[in-house]
């Protein structure tokens, strides 16, 4: 049943009983994982990918699997292929915290208005890669040229949703078959990151601290001491599956190679020319590696 509902955007995963990841597929419109919990009487959908086209389709497997609608969705923080979906859920109950909605409210309006002017730019830039495609043949360049088209179709009728609930550091649903609860320690990998626990089913969907197979993307704002604060406190938990914000289904000892690999990164910084350690050798996106290893060094010079 659950393969009728992969999509070009993404794989749908039973992760547990009631519980489904939906893990992005490259060149799709949806870039970041999202998940949902069916806790009975109520489904619960944690984020809502980069494009329109791929959250309506998230809504529709969620729906059609649980058998009921969708009533909450969690935005686990406020990077745009992880909320840019909203609006397929703009009629029903979408929470974040409080800091997820402020910078959502600040940053994303500026930033759509320049992005849906400039779609004839979009379209000059998509025709070069094309051409480049043509005499190259790569595979990740035809990935790129197929998401930029779902960018490019998703701009028109894009609108920013914002959330219409929020909280500060937790907040708990109760439905017939099971709890989640969606809390945040603060801001590691962005300003503020928010989990959803199903502590009966040990699952957590974790947003993008942590990063499964693949090199974790740090932003301008990302506080790598604090993200290691909050998995050393998050491993706490009675935990068995993650699902994390890029990269396939985890277990517990995924966020522990996320601790792993920032407490390197961090170590690294007074080496001249390091190298990728040999337990994340076979990641995916090497490059981000060596964008990580400037961005720890230009902040330890500030």
């Amino acid at each position: 049943m659950i393969d009728e509902f992969n999509s070009k955007h993404f794989t749908l995963k039973k992760v547990k009983h009631g519980i489904y990841a939906a893990i992005a597929k490259p060149g799709g419109g949806a870039v970041g994982n999202a998940g949902f919990v069916d806790l009975g009487d109520q489904v619960v959908v944690f984020d809502t990918f980069n494009t329109q086209q791929a959250s309506e389709a998230l809504r529709d497997a969620a729906e059609k699997i649980t058998n009921q609608r969708v009533t909450c969705v969690v935005n686990s923080h406020y990077h745009g292929d992880h909320i840019r979906g909203n609006q397929s859920f703009k009629d029903i109950q979408i929470i974040s915290s409080e800091t997820t909605l402020e910078k959502m409210k600040d940053i994303h309006p500026p930033r759509i208005k320049k992005q849906k002017a400039d779609i004839d730019g979009l379209t000059q830039y998509i025709e070069s890669l094309e051409k480049q495609l043509d005499e190259t043949g790569e595979s990740a360049l035809q990935d790129q040229v197929s998401f930029l088209y779902e960018m490019k179709r998703s701009l028109p009728d894009l609108e920013l949703t914002l959330p219409n609930e929020t909280f500060i550091e937790e907040k708990s649903l109760q439905g017939t078959k099971r709890r989640a609860k969606m809390f945040t320690l603060g801001g590691g990998h962005s300003f503020c990151d928010a989990m959803l626990y199903i502590p009966e089913e040990k699952v957590i969907l974790m947003g993008d601290l942590v990063f499964v197979h693949c090199h974790p993307t740090f932003f301008e704002e990302s506080d790598p001491k604090q993200w290691v604060e909050i998995l050393q406190e998050v491993m706490e938990l009675d935990i068995e599956m993650v699902i994390p914000g890029h990269g396939p289904i985890g277990k517990k000892e995924d966020i522990d190679k996320m601790i792993q690999y920032i407490t390197h990164l961090l170590s690294s910084q007074h080496v001249d020319t390091p190298a990728i350690p040999p337990l994340f050798n076979d990641w995916s996106s090497p490059e981000v590696y060596f964008q990580n290893v400037k961005k720890v060094k230009s902040e330890e010079r500030t």
